[in-house]
């Protein structure tokens, strides 16, 4: 664990600053080193207890934990909630569902002391990381936080724009780390979109690729198929100014 986020040291920071300044948002490819950010796909795919994230509406997200999904009676919920989504998203309004493990939450709630999320968390907020992150967006970002994801066939997650700016909410953040030759068909695109729900640009998931974009925008994660043969696994937050 002690080369997670160790940075690429050939990165072209002024011209990934430039595309941020012209556009609101950016995909720096190779962000981390090959070595750390294989190390870091590892321990998401093998060390991660997968819960579920599920909104539906303005009502407040469920998280569920990993032990609650194995249960008779937390996966009596977990369907319940997922029907809610559908429902809401099949009238055109806010939903989603994907696995997720929310690394804060799990800080704050001792879920596993010194465990490699917590140190996974630790570098997210270390002064390489958040200077990388300064010097692209050209804000004054003091803090991160962070969670786990994981978008498997039938997760998705709705257009919304992360209007939560009063919690000092500057830019989300996704690390991407998915198989290296994933396929379009398969889904779990970040697209941004314009007032008229067209498509303004698309980021495919790719591994070891970083997206940084101000909020609040609109945005959405496309639907993983059936048929894609695995997930699409990232780290993703928002860096704070407060």
């Amino acid at each position: 664990m002690k080369t997670l986020f160790e940075l690429n040291p050939a990165l072209d920071i002024a011209a990934h600053a430039a595309r941020f300044a012209a556009t609101g948002r950016v995909q720096i490819r190779n962000v981390l080193t090959d070595e750390t950010a294989r190390e870091l796909q590892m321990v998401l795919a093998r060390g991660t207890p997968w819960g579920m994230a599920v909104g539906a509406g303005t009502a407040k997200p469920r998280s569920f934990r990993a032990a609650e999904t194995r249960s008779a009676q937390g996966q009596q919920a977990l369907a319940a909630a997922s029907r809610s989504a559908e429902e809401h998203s099949a009238r055109g309004e806010y939903g989603f569902r994907f696995a997720h493990y929310p690394m804060l939450d799990a800080l704050k709630e001792g879920w596993d002391p010194d465990g490699p999320h917590e140190v996974l968390l630790e570098h997210i907020n270390t002064p390489d990381f958040l200077g990388l992150a300064c010097a692209v967006t050209g804000l004054d970002l003091i803090k991160a936080d962070g969670q786990a994801t994981l978008y498997a066939p039938g997760h998705y997650l709705g257009r919304h724009i992360d209007s939560h700016v009063a919690e000092g909410w500057e830019v989300a953040y996704v690390l991407n780390l998915a198989r290296d030759d994933w396929h379009p068909d398969w889904g779990g695109y970040l697209l941004f979109l314009d007032e008229d729900g067209d498509v303004v640009e698309g980021f495919r998931p790719r591994f070891n690729a970083l997206n940084l974009f101000r909020v609040p925008t609109p945005h959405c994660v496309s639907y993983v198929p059936p048929f894609a043969p695995m997930g699409r696994m990232s780290v993703t937050g928002w860096l704070r100014s407060k």
